[in-house]
């Protein structure tokens, strides 16, 4: 989602209009004694890392090497999801998991860190999370599900009123790009490149639509967190969720990751335009989200992009964490040939 973030310095949502190049399904307050409010335990699936209030998270190790990136099929040209390459990555380390409401709340009592969108005064949200009297929030053109509301954030996701409850193990969301890179340099961490995380993502299967092969339910069985039903009037949450899941919801990839297609929409560190790495430019988002559908966003699968402004935030995007390996064998470098 690209937005223009210009006349927010009133802590007002944006004039109709002023929203521009709306991709896809995309488009203040503190956290207080957060850490206290939102304790979680995670299963580690390769080896466990102590978060900062003890709050264990997983992290995977992996080789590196050489796999197919990108698919040819054209269902979205204007993503740029192909040519199909060859590309090679060196070693590095990824979360199994995106970061959760408890990591972020832990993040935020360490630094007293304020977000974009509550410095914005603002974040989009899915229309049918609003309680009634928050309706009236003005509808995004082009995507009239999204609304611009006053007062929603990270801890506040539906807007005032809401909180945290029950999800201190779902993934943030309302976090800009810049609000993702902030958290990594406290946490040790960085965004995964994008050749990195498409290569995380397949979990070592090439030329599928999924992590686990090309049919969204095998034998039945649902694999991730997407829309079910009419979209966007009805999700009948078949899958288990209206909204986000927990982050380690579902089966794992065959490394060990967990919900890398639906759920929420997760930063990388480049720039949606590859052939232009520097200067000002939407960065990519993969993944897919809870608000994919067949029907309308096509998205929820390992080779999707789509780009979003370093500013923007929104219910449905959030992000996971990388590493450069400490044996070395990591570099910054992930070539195509």
């Amino acid at each position: 989602m690209t937005i223009d973030r210009s006349q927010d310095l009133e802590n007002r949502p944006p004039e109709v209009g002023s929203v521009r190049n709306v991709p896809c399904c995309g488009p203040g307050s503190r956290a207080g004694d957060a850490v206290a409010r939102l304790l979680v335990q995670q299963s580690a699936s390769t080896r466990t890392t102590a978060g900062p209030v003890g709050a264990p998270h997983a992290v995977i190790d992996l080789p590196g090497g050489t796999f197919r990136m990108g698919t040819d099929a054209p269902t979205f040209p204007q993503d740029r999801e192909g040519p199909v390459r060859s590309v090679h990555v060196e070693g590095f380390s990824i979360d199994a998991y995106a970061v959760t409401n408890a990591r972020f709340a832990a993040f935020v009592d360490g630094t007293s860190y304020v977000t974009e969108a509550e410095r914005f005064g603002w974040s989009f949200v899915f229309y049918r999370f609003l309680p009634p009297e928050l309706s009236h929030a003005r509808p995004v053109p082009g995507v009239p599900w999204w609304r611009a509301v006053l007062g929603a954030t990270w801890c506040a996701p539906e807007g005032p009123g809401s909180d945290l409850a029950g999800r201190a193990d779902h993934p943030v969301v309302h976090v800009s790009w810049r609000d993702a890179r902030a958290f990594a340099t406290w946490a040790g961490g960085r965004l995964a490149r994008e050749a990195e995380w498409e290569y995380a993502a397949r979990g070592g299967l090439e030329g599928r639509r999924f992590p686990w092969g090309d049919e969204l339910e095998r034998g039945g069985r649902h694999r991730c967190n997407v829309w079910q039903g009419t979209f966007p009037e009805r999700d009948t949450g078949e899958d288990g969720f209206v909204g986000t899941a927990p982050v380690d919801a579902f089966e794992p990839n065959g490394f060990g990751l967990y919900n890398v297609v639906g759920n929420v929409w997760e930063w990388c560190e480049d720039r949606f335009d590859g052939a232009r790495p520097e200067g000002p430019g939407p960065r990519v988002q993969r993944g897919g989200s809870y608000l994919c559908h067949a029907s309308y966003c096509d998205r929820y699968r390992v080779s999707a992009r789509t780009p979003s402004d370093e500013d923007s935030s929104t219910g449905h995007l959030g992000f996971r964490l990388a590493y450069d390996r400490s044996d070395g064998s990591g570099s910054d470098a992930a070539t195509a040939r």
